[in-house]
């Protein structure tokens, strides 16, 4: 047995015969024999699984511990209901599609993320087409933003190129000398040596429907051409230090051609409230039909609350904790000078007036499409 902050965890050694699920059948038996809150199975190791038993309920006021293990692109964004620190690791899980109805969460949990970010030396990229009222306020801290459809049908294509770019210089590297170690031949920026490899770049793009909705037949071409890009970050973005997240209330076929294709690229999937079962299909209906279940079953006064999964099968209860705005925009305004120069992303940095920390945050971009 092991004391925790938020109850025990037990080790036990299986019988012969038995299995981890045989386990997993008996948690709720457990909890009411013990008296928890909750008991959850892990397994551990051939033979050997833990029991994590939690005392009361952790998600109802969340509060992620300080020293939570914070890595490169590795972050603590939200509290697990075994009472375990939800990390968002981009080196692990590359990009990420984040579902939820409005007033679900889904903009803190994009909040605390960036924040946390913000803190590390990566480029972050925004795509906001509700005319950047999610995305503006972290403008000090962002590389690039986007705040309609036109402006991301620029923005995207200079990501797309400097990707290539990317693999050009990766390619470059691996123009091998004879004598050349072994430890020196990569496929990806991360086996640069340091002063060679470029800043990562993580792109949010939040409300993805409106890059797919089109009005006219002749707007058919334009999202076309948006949605192949996003497709082409998707699939090839990894190696080159590009990642993705992913945000909408709904994301299905019905939003049109590539829709599927984009969402099969994207690995991590957490689900908030949706308005439809349907939704939570698109998120978590290839991780697991229980998950599907749980994720339509998220109560509406209960904002932060979640479903998180990845497409290796493994899913589970998650909340963010509350992050105030003019928090998070203090955070960015703090850490602004820790955006890495992109050369190919100037001109789509927001330029940021100087104002008080009280005054609210206006943004001009650079480059012709923002008039």
């Amino acid at each position: 047995m092991r004391p925790t902050s938020t109850g025990l965890r037990v080790r036990l050694r299986l019988a012969p015969g038995q299995e981890p699920a045989d386990m997993a059948a008996s948690c709720e038996r457990l909890r009411h024999a013990w008296g928890v809150h909750a008991v959850h199975v892990r397994d551990i190791k051939p033979g050997v699984v833990e029991l994590r038993l939690v005392g009361f309920d952790v998600l109802r006021k969340v509060k992620v511990p300080r020293r939570a293990k914070r890595d490169l692109l590795a972050v603590p964004v939200a509290l697990r209901e075994d009472g375990t620190v939800f990390v968002r690791d981009y080196r692990a899980v590359p990009h990420e599609l984040v579902l939820g109805a409005t007033l679900s969460g889904k903009s803190m949990f994009l909040r605390n993320l960036l924040t946390e970010l913000a803190s590390q030396p990566v480029a972050l990229v925004g795509i906001d087409c509700k005319r950047g009222v999610e995305l503006a306020p972290f403008a000090p801290r962002l590389s690039a933003l986007a705040t309609d459809s036109d402006e991301a049908a620029e923005l995207l294509p200079v990501l797309v190129q400097e990707m290539e770019d990317r693999y050009d210089l990766i390619k470059a590297r691996q123009g091998i000398a004879a004598g050349t170690a072994d430890e020196e031949i990569t496929s990806d920026v991360w086996g640069l040596p340091d002063d060679e490899r470029p800043a990562p770049i993580v792109l949010f793009v939040d409300e993805v429907a409106e890059l797919f909705l089109v009005a006219t037949r002749k707007d058919e071409e334009h999202r076309d051409e948006m949605v192949t890009h996003l497709i082409r970050l998707a699939q090839l973005g990894r190696a080159a230090g590009i990642y993705l997240e992913i945000c909408g209330q709904r994301f299905g076929a019905e939003l049109g051609k590539g829709a599927t294709m984009l969402r099969a690229q994207l690995t991590g999937r957490v689900c908030h409230r949706v308005n439809d079962e349907a939704s939570a299909k698109m998120a978590l209906g290839d991780i697991s039909p229980e998950a599907v279940g749980v994720a339509a079953t998220i109560p509406a006064e209960r904002p932060g609350l979640a479903v998180s999964g990845d497409t290796s099968g493994g899913w589970g209860r998650m909340r963010t904790p509350y992050l105030s705005l003019a928090d998070a925009a203090a955070i960015c305004r703090e850490t602004a000078e820790l955006a890495p120069g992109i050369a190919a992303l100037e001109p789509f940095r927001p330029r940021v007036p100087a104002t008080s920390a009280s005054s609210p945050i206006s943004v001009a971009k650079a480059h012709p499409a923002a008039g």
